[in-house]
């Protein structure tokens, strides 16, 4: 039988997943499908699981990461301590249809941040409050990097102004990371508004935008000696790592 997976997300214009997957089954010529679920709100999530009995993975994007919580049975340790899911796994059996949540996020980030940390990456500045910036407290936390966050809403425990970013907290803080849209293609000459004039060769700059390859956030970094990267590495691990969750035994 063919196997089927699929993204559930609103709105669904450049999705990452259905491309990577649709190369990959036809790649490695693998009976599968992988289409996008729009749905307008998450009241639909139960309907996409009825009406597709092949179903059995889906990945979650924004806005849904935290809303389709509710609607599982279960969740693995880290969607359960972030709050947020990006990857669910559908096991059908006679006794009914069992959902559980998984982040393969943490997985993505942490593979590809992990390589490019030097002994004195000891305290990060996290740009950005949303969804995405969950999953990365989570990998900084268990690798025992401090962190801040800036934000614009209103501020929560541990977050600050963008206003606030001085001299000295970028000298103290040589890990910055991009969790916010800015910078995203077709926006590309957005930015996060930080004083780009402190930064040094010492400090590494995480975005998680991937298109363009190369970020305004990056550019700046790069043109005053710092180490660079964007999300596309972080999102190919992710992504396989949905893969191999789907159609492992466990």
């Amino acid at each position: 039988m063919m196997k089927k997976y699929g993204l559930i997300g609103y709105p669904l214009t450049h999705s990452f997943s259905k491309r990577f997957f649709t190369e990959k089954f036809e790649t490695e010529r693998i009976d599968s499908t992988y289409d996008n679920f729009e749905i307008e709100t998450i009241q639909k999530f139960p309907d996409i699981i009825k009406n597709n009995p092949e179903l059995i993975g889906l990945n979650v994007t924004i806005p849904y990461k935290e809303q389709v919580i509710p609607f599982l049975d279960e969740l693995n340790d880290s969607a359960l301590e972030i709050g947020a899911v990006n990857t669910v796994k559908i096991t059908r059996t006679e006794s009914g249809v069992h959902l559980k949540g998984f982040n393969t996020d943490t997985f993505g980030f942490e593979n590809s941040l992990k390589q490019l940390l030097k002994e004195y990456h000891k305290k990060a500045l996290i740009l950005g409050t949303g969804g995405a910036s969950k999953a990365l407290k989570f990998v900084l936390k268990n690798l025992d990097i401090e962190f801040i966050s800036a934000s614009i809403e209103e501020l929560k425990e541990n977050e600050i102004r963008y206003e606030e970013i001085d001299e000295k907290m970028m000298a103290e803080r040589l890990l910055i990371i991009n969790a916010t849209p800015l910078g995203t293609y077709p926006k590309t000459d957005t930015f996060p508004p930080i004083p780009y004039e402190f930064i040094s060769e010492n400090h590494l700059l995480f975005d998680l935008v991937y298109n363009p390859e190369v970020t305004q956030f990056m550019a700046k970094g790069k043109a005053k000696g710092a180490s660079v990267k964007n999300g596309y590495e972080m999102l190919l691990g992710q992504a396989l790592k949905s893969y191999e969750i789907w159609n492992s035994k466990k």
